[in-house]
C-alpha cells in the first residue's frame, strides 16, 4: 500500500462536487455520473478459453457478448478506480477463481459473478481474466484521478 500525501484533497473535492450536484434537481451529478466511457480491450486473457468452455460458447462469442452491453458502474471499491460494472450477459456469469492469483496486472479485464471490471493497478485478484486494456483507470496525477464514477456507463470495444 502506498500513502499519497495530498490525495485527500482530491477525494474531498470529488465528494464535494458530488454532494453539490445533489442540490436542486441533481441533474449535474446525474450527467457526470452517467457519462459514457469506452474501454478498448485486447481479448488475450489467460481465462478466455476457460470462460468459453464453461459457458458453452466460442471465444469469439464470449468477446461479442462481453462487448455488447452498456454497463453501469454500480459502485467503486476493492481498490481506487476499481468499478464494479453491472449488466454482464447472464451466459458469462461465472464464479470467481477458487484460489485467487497473487498478482493481476493493471489493465486486466475480468468477470466474476454478476460483474465485470478492470483492475486499475497490480493487485491480488480472483476474477476470470478475459483481456487487457492500456487505458489508465486510476492516476492521482490526473484530475479527476479516475474516469469512472458510480453511475458511469461503460462500453468495452475489442481491439486487434
Amino acid at each position: 500500500m502506498t500513502f499519497a500525501p495530498g490525495a485527500g484533497g482530491v477525494v474531498r473535492r470529488l465528494i464535494g462536487e458530488t454532494l453539490a450536484g445533489l442540490d436542486g434537481d441533481g441533474a449535474g451529478a446525474a450527467r457526470a455520473a452517467g457519462a459514457l466511457v469506452t474501454i478498448p480491450v485486447r481479448y488475450d486473457g489467460p481465462d478466455l478459453a476457460e470462460v468459453a468452455r464453461r459457458s458453452g460458447l466460442t471465444a469469439a462469442e464470449v468477446v461479442s457478448r462481453h462487448c455488447a452491453p452498456t454497463y453501469v458502474a454500480e459502485f467503486i471499491g476493492f481498490a481506487p478506480g476499481f468499478a464494479y460494472l453491472g449488466g454482464l450477459d447472464p451466459a458469462l456469469r461465472l464464479p470467481r477463481l477458487e484460489s485467487p492469483r497473487t498478482r493481476v496486472p493493471a489493465g486486466a479485464v475480468g468477470i466474476a459473478g454478476d460483474y465485470t471490471a478492470v483492475y486499475p493497478r497490480p493487485s491480488p485478484g480472483g476474477w476470470l481474466l478475459l483481456g487487457t486494456t492500456t487505458m489508465t483507470l486510476f492516476d492521482l496525477a490526473e484530475d479527476p484521478p479516475t474516469p469512472l464514477r458510480a453511475g458511469a456507463r461503460v462500453r468495452f470495444e475489442a481491439i486487434g
